[in-house]
This record gives C-alpha cells, sequence and structure tokens, in this order.
C-alpha cells in the first residue's frame, strides 16, 4: 500500500482517537486534516485551501442557515409553541393519547417552521413533559413521543440538513424540498398512527386529557383559539415552503422572509421586546458559528483526505460490495446508522457522505433521491443511544422522575418506525422524486 494511503487511514483513525478524547468536532477536523495533509503535500496544501473556504463562506445558499436558526429560536422565545400544544392538546384531548397526537402535529408544524432540532426538542420538553406525565402517560411512551417529535424537523423542510446536503450533493436546495416533502409527511403518518394503535392496545398508557378540563372552553371558543393560535404558524410555513418550492424566491430570500415573519409572530403574542430580540439574535449568533466553523474546517480535512488517495480507498472498497449499486446504497445506509449511535449528522454530512458520492454519481444514480434516503436515516442519529442529541437535550430538561433508561426504551419504536420510511423511500424512489418532476425542479 503506499504511503499516501497509509496517511489517509491514519488521518481517520486520528480524527476518531481525537473525538473519543473529548476534542470539539471542527478542532478534529482542521486538526488532522492541516497535519497530515502537511505531512503529505508539505506548503502546497496551504496553497490549496485559501480558495477553498473563501468558496464555503461566500456560498449564497449557506446564508439561509442563520436565517432560518434565527427563526427557529424566536419562535422557540415567543412561546409559540407552548400556546400549540395547549389548544390542539384540548382540541384531540377526547381520545387516548390525544395529547401524545398533539405534540407530534406541534413538532410537525416547529419543524416546519424552523427547521432546528435541538430548539423543537427542548421546547416540547419544558412545555409538554411535565403535562404527560402528570396525566399519568407511560414514561417511555412520554419521553419517545417528544424526542421523535421534535427530530422531524430534521427532515420537514425548511431542515438545515437539507440545505447542507444540497451544497454536499451539488442539487438545488428547492429540489430537496420538494423531494423531502410526501417522504416527510408519510413519517409523520405513520408516528400518529402508532399513537392511535397504542392507544387501543394499552390504553391505560395514554389516558384522555379529564372531561372537565376539556368542557372549560365550549366548542366556539375552542375553534376560535384554534383559528388564532394555528393558522399564523401555517401562514409562515406557507409563505416559506411555497416560495421556495415553487420558485418564486430563492432559499435565502425565503429565510429572510420567515425570520422577518417570525418577528411578526412574536410581535403578535406581545412578547417581542428589544432584550428578547438580542438573546435571540445572539443565540442565532452561536449557533451558526458552531455550524460554518465545522464547515470551514472540514476543508482542510476533506482535501487532504482526497489528496492522500483517500477517494481511491473508498471505491476500491466500495467495489468489492455485492450488489452493484443497490448494494452500495444499502451499505452507505447501514454505515450511516451505526455512524449515528456515535457521530452527530453534520460529523456524517461532512466526512463519511463525501467519499461516497463519485460512486454513486458515476453509476448515475439520481442524488436526490440518495439525499432523501440520507436525511431520513440521519434522523435516527438523534434518537440512538448512547450519544442521541435529543436525549441529550430532554433529559437536560426532564424531571427527576424520568430516567434514562426509560428515554431509551420510548425512542425504540420511532427509530424503527424511521427505518421503515427509509426502506419505503428505498423501495419506491417516486415517493421522493414525483413531486420534483412534477413542478419541473
Amino acid at each position: 500500500m503506499p504511503f499516501t494511503e497509509i496517511l489517509a487511514l491514519g488521518m481517520i483513525g486520528a480524527f476518531f482517537a481525537l473525538l473519543l478524547l473529548g476534542v470539539p468536532v471542527a478542532v478534529c477536523l482542521g486538526a488532522t486534516g492541516l497535519f497530515f495533509g502537511w505531512i503529505g503535500f508539505g506548503p502546497m496544501l496551504f496553497n490549496l485551501l485559501p480558495a477553498r473556504i473563501y468558496g464555503t463562506v461566500t456560498n449564497y445558499t449557506l446564508l439561509a442557515l442563520p436565517l432560518f436558526i434565527f427563526m427557529g429560536i424566536m419562535l422557540e422565545k415567543s412561546r409559540i409553541a407552548e400556546r400549540l400544544l395547549e389548544v390542539i392538546g384540548l382540541a384531540m384531548g377526547g381520545l387516548r393519547g390525544g395529547m401524545a397526537l398533539a405534540i407530534i402535529l406541534v413538532g410537525i408544524l416547529m419543524g416546519a417552521a424552523s427547521g432546528v432540532v435541538g430548539a423543537t426538542v427542548v421546547t416540547l420538553g419544558l412545555i409538554a413533559l411535565g403535562p404527560i406525565l402528570n396525566r399519568g402517560y407511560d414514561h417511555g411512551v412520554a419521553a419517545g413521543v417528544i424526542c421523535a417529535s421534535g427530530t422531524l424537523g430534521q427532515i420537514i423542510p425548511p431542515s438545515l440538513v437539507l440545505i447542507l446536503l444540497a451544497d454536499i450533493m451539488g442539487e438545488s436546495v428547492g429540489t430537496l424540498f420538494a423531494a423531502a416533502l410526501i417522504p416527510s409527511l408519510i413519517l409523520s403518518g405513520m408516528f400518529i398512527v402508532y399513537i392511535l394503535v397504542l392507544g387501543v392496545l394499552r390504553p391505560e398508557s395514554m389516558p384522555p386529557i379529564a372531561l372537565a378540563e376539556r368542557e372549560a372552553l365550549t366548542g366556539r371558543q375552542l375553534a376560535g383559539q384554534v383559528v388564532k393560535v394555528v393558522l399564523p404558524p401555517l401562514a409562515l410555513i406557507f409563505l416559506v415552503l411555497g416560495s421556495i418550492i415553487g420558485g418564486v424566491a430563492a432559499p435565502t430570500e425565503a429565510a429572510s422572509m420567515g425570520a422577518l415573519g417570525s418577528i411578526l409572530l412574536a410581535l403578535g403574542t406581545g412578547r417581542l421586546n428589544l432584550t428578547m430580540l438580542r438573546d435571540v439574535t445572539r443565540s442565532a449568533f452561536v449557533t451558526s458559528a458552531m455550524v460554518f466553523l465545522i464547515l470551514i474546517f472540514a476543508q482542510p480535512f476533506g482535501l487532504a483526505f482526497r489528496g492522500l488517495g483517500g477517494e481511491r480507498l473508498v471505491q476500491d472498497a466500495f467495489a468489492m460490495v455485492p450488489g452493484g449499486l443497490d448494494g452500495q446504497i444499502l451499505f452507505l445506509l447501514a454505515l450511516i446508522f451505526i455512524l449515528g449511535f456515535f457521530l452527530e449528522w453534520i460529523e456524517i454530512s461532512y466526512i463519511a457522505l463525501p467519499l461516497f458520492l463519485p460512486i454513486f454519481h458515476a453509476a448515475g444514480a439520481d442524488m436526490a433521491w440518495i439525499a432523501i434516503l440520507v436525511a431520513i436515516n440521519l434522523q435516527t442519529s438523534f434518537l440512538t443511544p448512547p450519544f442521541g442529541w435529543a436525549l441529550f437535550f430532554l433529559k437536560g430538561v426532564a424531571p427527576p422522575r424520568l430516567r434514562t433508561i426509560e428515554i431509551y426504551r420510548g425512542v425504540v419504536p420511532f427509530i424503527a418506525i424511521q427505518l421503515f420510511a427509509v426502506f419505503l423511500v428505498y423501495l419506491f424512489p417516486q415517493l421522493a422524486l414525483w413531486l420534483p418532476d412534477a413542478i419541473g425542479w
């Protein structure tokens, strides 16, 4: 084996070693890329880097990231999700599992309005976990439905994952948003069906809201609350997604409208003030800086790995996978699922995924279809123990009576549902490709 390929393997090993030692991801990427790249290329590496980094920070599409992050944090701080959960919960409270259904619907709306998974899980955990536990819900069911609903923003447009995958895979953001729409609705529907079936099979695990609480509002009052609370977020979703998928606005322009819309919604709740605006802006800057730091430090890593022959190593390994293109896709999905137990989605996206893309390009695979398979698969990385971030987010805001093992137990059925959704999209590619083809993307 050539010395450069040995360096490429050593680079991967060093990255994982630093990661296990607790070194931040961006530092792991930058340090290993620069060190092994310098050994392999000498100063030449530093001549190539500026153009790569400049291309990343001036990417117009990526400007949508901080705007969508701002929108999600503004919706969280304005407590719109709290009002949504309260109203939808009362509207469905007569059903066994009605509060769980309300959590899923709020997760869908929040995911479609912001695409920020962490904010949605924390918000749902703060406003919903205590009430549903107090109403007698099984602890595992309560934890599972909150974690899973919070991760729907991973696949429902405008998802930050889809924006980054569009950049990595060379597809337009509008194409991936359109491709993700039907699979995301199917996945959400599967969550709802699971709760309805569980309510029949194990009614004691999800009791309905007490009749006296539901009768506090008349039917007309409840309908008025639904219109007042649910319609504004729906209008924002239509404004953002409709303008992108319909080709009226670029993703960055739509994100700007979404950020402005979130400010107007917060103003309508009466909670907008300068302190809140400053806190939201600061949080959006911090989160955006973290994402862009990883994007920038991924450049020396990717440049060094390809230059050292790592891409050829991957291609040779893939050539040994039986089953042709189908076998290679299944191998990639299995690898991403396993990596999701230990790594974040952004690490998988910028480390593992680019290594395999030339193979799929050469085979003529539809990259939008591959992107949606990867996006749904990456969604499970938020739920899979031991390092699923949704589990950490929920545990951080959960009362002491909710044990970690109960959170792990609760997410298992939803992981299985997500894997089944991946299987459906794999078997029926038109679930992802029909809408982009129909609207001419």
